[in-house]
This record gives structure tokens, C-alpha cells and sequence, in this order.
């Protein structure tokens, strides 16, 4: 399987976890989207990632492609037996991907470090400090009432556990941290997701490209032991996608 994304992109995150949880062998592209060229937008026509080829079969949007890999190798599973828990975790999923995402990283992640390494733009902080004081809380309250005293939400780590601790990671890596004394349960629920072992793999290999210049990405994770893809569909110059921001 190829993977097309960057290794700090959330959604590429939740999909490299479950590609990592499931043992299942996989290369990756690790390009940021605006520097797709236009194979790239023929896989992902909104020009966003995840994309993830099997063969002839192409999907892009990361819910679809966990899916697509909890039914292809359902051990060990990444969603609760119980069909009303396993509704309750896809909504968690996609209150992540959704309301997460528009927070974490559209108001912060891209403000403070995607728009200015790739436009050029200049940091918002009228807008930032905002995000901070406004929804960054909203989400995490909404957390706490989520959140299980100890260990994970439905047992065993699930999506529900795994999709919110993406854009955590994304916020940390913005200079965010959880108030413990304010979210206690959040900030362990948080905290023990992230400390699993496939995370702290992959955080190791974010690392090694969080803060170096785009066009060096591919060799800084080959040189960290990324399964990185010998080709390409990125391109030098950047373009932006369909969608807005």
C-alpha cells in the first residue's frame, strides 16, 4: 500500500496508526498537499490527504480508509464490538476530523506554521489568540464530558481514543498543552493515547520534519528510517486546493 501525506497531517496520522496497529505494510509520499502536481489531483480531486493506493484502488479521505483497513484486517479492531459504542466512537472520529481539525489545525496549526512555510503568510495573532481563549476551550470542555477516568474510551484504544489524539498532537506541536487542573480527564486520556508505542513512533519521525524546510522532508525521514516511496507526486511549486480555508 502507498500512502500519499505528510507525516504531520492529522488525518495521515490517524491512517499511519491504523496501518501501524494493523501490521500492514505500507510505503508513504510524504508530501504536503498545495505541492501536489496534477497526478496528484487526479487521486485526491479536493487536493487534500490522506490518499491511500491499493493497487488499483484509490481512496481520500481518512475515515474511508480506516474503514477500508478495519474490514481488510479486522485484528485487532479498531472499533468497539458493541454497535451503539461503535456509533459512539465514529461520531468521536468525526467530531475530530470535523470540529477538531477546524480548530487545531485551519485556526492554529496552519496560521502559526503551514501558511507562513508555505505562502509566506504573516501569523495572525488577533486571530490565534482568539482561537485560544474561545475554542480551544469549547472543544476540550466538550472532551472532559468525554473523556474515561483512566485507561481508554471503550477498553481497548479505538478510533474513538486515536482520532482526537491526532489533533492533540498537532496542537502540542503548536505550543498547546492541556490545562491539567482545568481538564484533568482530558489531559490523561490524552496524555496515555499519545504515550503508546505507535505514536511515539511516529512522533519520532514528525520530528525529524517539524522544523526544516519542505523541500528537505523526504530525505530528513529517509534518514530517520521512513518507509519512504521511491517516487513522487509532489512538485517545487505550490498550488492551492479546491476547497476553502
Amino acid at each position: 500500500m502507498l500512502i500519499v501525506g505528510n507525516y504531520l497531517s492529522p488525518y495521515v496520522r490517524k491512517a499511519l496508526v491504523c496501518l501501524e496497529l494493523k501490521g500492514i505494510a505500507y510505503e508513504i509520499d510524504p508530501i504536503v498537499p498545495f505541492y501536489g502536481d496534477d497526478r496528484f489531483s487526479n487521486l485526491s480531486p479536493l487536493r487534500r490527504i490522506p490518499v491511500l493506493i491499493d493497487g488499483d484502488l484509490v481512496l481520500t479521505d481518512s475515515s474511508v480508509i480506516c474503514q477500508y483497513l478495519e474490514e481488510l484486517q479486522p485484528s485487532p479492531p479498531l472499533l468497539p464490538a458493541d454497535i451503539r459504542d461503535r456509533a459512539r466512537a465514529r461520531w468521536l472520529e468525526e467530531f475530530a476530523d470535523t470540529r477538531m481539525g477546524d480548530v487545531f489545525i485551519w485556526r492554529l496549526f496552519y496560521r502559526v506554521a503551514v501558511g507562513p512555510a508555505v505562502w509566506g503568510d504573516k501569523r495572525d495573532g488577533e486571530q490565534v489568540a482568539r482561537t485560544l481563549a474561545e475554542d480551544v476551550p469549547a472543544v476540550l470542555d466538550y472532551l472532559e464530558a468525554e473523556a474515561p477516568a483512566e485507561g481508554f474510551r471503550f477498553g481497548a484504544p479505538t478510533l474513538a481514543d486515536i482520532a482526537p489524539a491526532c489533533f492533540i498532537r498537532n496542537a502540542n506541536l503548536s505550543r498547546v498543552q492541556i490545562d491539567a487542573t482545568r481538564w484533568p480527564r482530558t489531559a490523561g486520556w490524552m496524555a496515555r493515547t499519545l504515550a503508546l508505542p505507535v505514536f511515539e513512533k511516529l512522533a519520532a519521525l514528525e520530528n525529524a520534519t517539524a522544523r526544516r524546510p519542505i523541500a528537505e522532508h523526504r530525505e530528513a525521514l529517509r534518514a530517520a528510517g521512513a518507509p519512504i516511496s521511491a517516487s513522487t507526486y509532489g512538485t517545487a511549486t505550490p498550488r492551492r486546493g479546491v476547497m476553502p480555508i
